[in-house]
């Protein structure tokens, strides 16, 4: 019977088998034997990701490149013997919730989801250590071989995985932080979905190669943009302070993992109709929504294309009114005007556009005051559904100029319009002030504000969408997707990961300790307020924490024991470990996402673990009582995978029979020990 793992997926492995698509990194310029630059396989590189030792002899090209790059590469591909434990009495509804918060270090949290959320998440967000000189980061122990990792169970000693202080006074400043980096985002951007994105927040400090780093791990061609965020004179903390102009923004790397199936939702900034009026003409400039349309009739058919089900119209009547006039002609104020007819409302525009162009074509040498054209678009919010664009006669008669209605543009919320203004690269309009508190708790380091969090994750992610933020810090991050999803009445799920790094606020011992508590507290605070049709009210969290495996040392390196040493093979599991810790492990060797429903049953007397129903029967009993008459039983279930210890087996022949057992009862079930 063939035994899990139990331990990381071995990335150098899984790139030599995918060898075949080509890695974004290793794609450089270089000058052939005639000195002009053409685009070159990176050789020197691709031996990196497919050795699991340091190749020498890199060659001059076009690259980013920094003291420790191999070695923090070496690092990202190498396996960790390392294990999720569950904690079930610092969850929140443990048995229900779709979410994980996962404590521990980052770079091996990361390694271990790789099995389960391989190209499953949809959106990442990170805000990582910027490197300023007063911030810790981690120092990762790059001395030991992978081959060590396994023989040694990965369990590194106290200063092997540590945070310093970064201080610019190191000869390795930059270079600490970008091999801290590194291995983090390569294995991020294999968690990712092929139409997910990366949002990367940061300062000055580091910008320039956090940009370069990004283009190396993710590829120039999947470049979003690089948004650029207002805080306050001065930043926030963490922002760089002392130059003769004061930092008021920092930026946000945002990358797509294929930038073609990258498809974002349309966001808006709403400012209040009346004060978005207001202060166009403060600022002398032209409100454009000025005219009404009181009468449109008399419509003919001008032409109709079947193949395309596309149809052009003509109005022989259009009677329009000025704003003004027309209020004063039906007594009311302009602003009752605006609130009661954004329907009819307009301007025009000759902005080009392929269907302007048509609509000019078709209709030339016909006299309409108003034409109109009916489609079907093929993408956009109106995707496959017929919509009809009016476009108004100019100056000169074939001239088409598209009519845009004001109630295209501003939304209606409790009575009052709001216009709606498409987001850019640039946010100034988001608070920065009074964040101490948000989410019902302090934190010492400083927080985001969770409506520049809603704005990323309203961008790039609806539904069940999966969201990943492995810098969790307060837990901004998740307090953000429970909120959003109480707004739009998604059901996103997030994964957050945060390291127990000591701190000295008052009630807590370590800053994941306040992460959790801040998700408890911000989870009731959504669940007190507005909430849309559709959202599961899920503010739970499945609280998992990173630690050494729960099998021995025995286990991964048998041929290191000496005959006398025998008896340790008899029970390969670590005494303070419960079945459920195995549970977690097994499931991530198998890819099992960790938040799916948990059940345990009594069989012939023994726990059995069902995860999803049949997606993984497991039984941990370690006594020798699985016999063939409970592995009969067991298969009744049909479970898709099924896993015991070796030491429960009453003796070898029901080991050796176990899998007969299943490929007559249920011949799709997958049967491992440990």
């Amino acid at each position: 019977m063939e035994k899990l793992k139990m331990h990381s997926p071995n990335l150098t492995q899984v790139n030599i088998a995918r060898i075949r698509d080509l890695f974004p990194g290793c794609i450089t310029e270089a000058r052939d034997s005639n000195g002009s630059v053409k685009l070159a396989v990176d050789f020197d590189q691709l031996r990196q990701e497919l050795t699991e030792s340091i190749v020498e002899g890199p060659q001059e090209r076009y690259h980013l490149n920094w003291p420790g790059k191999r070695e923090a590469l070496l690092t990202a591909n190498a396996p960790i013997a390392k294990t999720l434990r569950p904690r079930r009495e610092e969850s929140v509804g443990f048995d229900n919730t779709k979410s994980l918060f996962i404590e521990g270090d980052n770079l091996d949290a990361l390694k271990l989801l790789q099995e389960t959320y391989l190209g499953k998440v949809k959106m990442i967000y990170i805000d990582p250590p910027y490197n300023t000189g007063n911030d810790f980061i981690y120092d990762d122990d790059f001395s030991v071989t992978a081959d060590d990792f396994l023989k040694q169970s990965n369990q590194k000693d106290e200063s092997g995985n540590r945070l310093v202080a970064n201080t610019e006074s190191n000869g390795r400043f930059h270079s600490d932080w970008l091999s801290m980096m590194y291995p983090r985002l390569k294995l991020a951007s294999s968690l990712l979905r092929d139409d997910g994105i990366v949002f990367v927040h940061i300062d000055d400090n580091e910008v320039d190669s956090l940009g370069k780093l990004c283009t190396e791990v993710f590829g120039e061609d999947n470049f979003v943009n690089i948004i650029t965020v207002k805080t306050k004179v001065g930043g926030v903390s963490g922002s760089s302070e002392g130059k003769s102009l004061k930092d008021t923004t920092e930026f946000i790397w945002a990358f797509a993992k294929n930038k073609e199936n990258l498809q974002l939702n349309p966001v808006y900034i709403k400012t209040k109709l009346s004060d978005r009026i207001r202060a166009y003409e403060q600022d002398g400039k032209s409100w454009k929504y000025t005219s009404i349309i009181t009468k449109l009739a008399d419509k003919i058919l001008i032409k109709e294309d079947a193949s395309k089900g596309v149809r052009f119209f003509g109005y022989k009547t259009l009677e329009t009114m000025s704003i003004q006039a027309f209020a004063r002609a039906n007594r009311l104020t302009e602003e009752d005007v605006y609130n009661q007819y954004a329907d009819k409302i307009f301007r025009t525009t000759n902005a080009q556009s392929s269907v302007r162009q048509t609509v000019i074509k078709e209709t030339r040498n016909t006299d309409f005051p108003m034409y109109g054209c009916e489609y079907s678009p093929i993408k956009g919010r109106n995707e496959g559904t017929v919509i009809e664009v009016l476009y108004k006669t100019g100056s000169t008669s074939d001239q088409r100029n598209m009519v845009m209605f004001l109630s295209d543009v501003v939304q209606k919320i409790d009575g009052v319009y709001y216009y709606l203004d498409k987001i850019g690269s640039l946010w100034d309009d988001i608070d920065y002030n009074n964040l101490t508190k948000e989410g019902n708790i302090e934190f010492p380091n400083g927080k985001k504000p969770i409506r520049l969090l809603q704005r990323m994750i309203a961008l790039a992610s609806a539904g069940d969408d999966l969201i990943l933020d492995f810098f969790a810090g307060s837990g901004s991050t998740a307090h953000a997707v429970m909120q959003q999803n109480a707004e739009d009445g998604n059901n996103r799920r997030f994964i957050l990961v945060q390291l127990p790094e000591n701190c000295d606020q008052e009630g807590f011992s370590k800053i994941s300790d306040i992460s959790k508590e801040r998700l408890r507290r911000s989870g009731k605070q959504v669940l007190e307020g507005k909430s849309s049709e559709g959202w599961r009210r899920d503010v739970g969290f499945r609280a998992v924490q990173v630690d050494t495996s729960n099998l021995s040392d025995v286990y991964y390196a048998p041929d290191q024991y000496q005959i006398g040493q025998i008896d340790l093979l008899v029970d390969n599991i670590k005494p303070d470990r419960t079945p459920e810790d195995l549970l977690f492990q097994v499931m991530l060797d198998w890819g099992v996402d960790l938040a799916l429903p948990i059940a345990k049953q009594a069989i012939q007397g023994k726990d059995v673990f069902l995860v999803d129903g049949n997606a993984l029967a497991a039984c941990f009993d370690g006594h020798g009582g699985v016999d063939e008459d409970f592995v009969k039983e067991l298969a009744k279930v049909q479970p898709l995978r099924a896993v015991f210890r070796d030491a429960g087996f009453k003796d070898s022949s029901v080991k050796i029979n176990v899998e007969q057992i299943f490929k007559l009862l249920s011949p799709a079930t997958e049967v491992k020990c440990i």
